[in-house]
């Protein structure tokens, strides 16, 4: 079985970015958009695979002050 913590680790990354790079996005927005931008299928992908293109997606598309305050200082 799959370590469970791991779920902990990806929501709490997913909670940070959606909170910094896209706030004013709702919850299945944010995801549909990600999903229409994929070039593959993200089906078989580990936790840090995902993690890894969420904050790709998000220095790509997310506001710019964010991505500097991200730089910064907010891990």
């Amino acid at each position: 079985m799959r370590d469970v913590e791991r779920l902990d680790r990806f929501y709490d990354e997913l909670k940070r970015i959606h909170k910094l790079y896209f706030p004013d996005w709702r919850e299945f927005q944010l995801f549909y958009n990600m999903f229409a931008d994929m070039k593959e299928d993200p089906f078989y992908w580990e936790t840090d695979q995902a993690i890894n293109y969420i904050q790709e997606y998000a220095n790509k598309y997310g506001s710019k002050l964010a991505r500097r305050l991200d730089d910064k200082c907010i891990k």
